[in-house]
């Protein structure tokens, strides 16, 4: 497995529909938190958006939310959090995917994922892609062939965790762990509901509990096993 990192001009981007025209005039940039559902004409992500003066109020955005979604080619967005003193939103946006989108995911054959860092701004866009190497190799060869110009900022095996720092997790544990923290479950206060939580990952509300719950029984025991002494306490 790979991890690649491009680093684009905004302005290229924009001219093949990747990027909607005068975006940045709103915005002063974007982030991609979190890629919760990849499909080949759609994708269902979160976003933190940098506004250019003050925040819209969440009435505001749900009475415009008609304009909203038609101007940003948009199925759906729903507010998660809004950040007054950095000017952020925090949106979880379903939106559909432009047709060169779309051939590169053909390409990729669900082996390429986005992942941090991924930021766009006016200026430049850095993107960055996990996957298997042979599908990163035909994407960015797809890139070249279409003329959008790129430069590979940084490519390297993701590092792994050594065997005695890995959490004795399952994979769908560890899958729903990362969701139910980037969504904001374990926020003080909490930003989602278990039940909406379950709902974004395609679990019911009780088997996202137990997964929950044993997964954090793991990393308890982790921890006390770490750094509890092992004599038992005096009487």
């Amino acid at each position: 497995m790979q991890t690649v990192t491009l680093e684009f001009r905004t302005a290229d981007l924009e001219l093949l529909g990747l990027v909607p025209s005068g975006f940045f005039e709103k915005y002063e940039e974007v982030e991609l938190l979190e890629t919760l559902r990849l499909e080949r004409g759609w994708r269902l992500q979160l976003l933190r958006l940098r506004r250019r003066g003050s925040l819209r109020r969440a009435s505001d955005l749900e009475r415009e939310s008609r304009r909203i979604r038609r101007a940003y080619g948009l199925q759906s967005f729903e507010l998660v959090e809004l950040r007054p003193r950095t000017r952020d939103y925090v949106l979880l946006v379903r939106q559909r995917n432009t047709p060169m989108l779309r051939r590169l995911l053909a390409l990729a054959g669900g082996h390429v994922n986005p992942t941090a860092p991924f930021l766009l701004t006016p200026e430049r866009v850095v993107a960055s892609f996990h996957g298997e190497e042979p599908s990163l190799r035909r994407v960015l060869s797809k890139l070249q062939h279409e003329g959008l110009p790129f430069e590979v900022v940084r490519s390297s095996p993701r590092p792994s965790l050594r065997p005695r720092e890995a959490p004795s997790l399952t994979p769908r544990q560890q899958h729903l762990l990362v969701r139910a923290w980037t969504l904001g479950y374990y926020a003080v206060p909490r930003k989602i509901t278990l039940t909406r939580l379950a709902r974004l990952v395609g679990v019911s509300p009780p088997a996202a509990g137990k997964l929950l719950r044993r997964a954090e029984g793991h990393l308890v025991a982790q921890f006390l096993a770490a750094t509890v002494p092992s004599r038992p306490f005096a009487s």
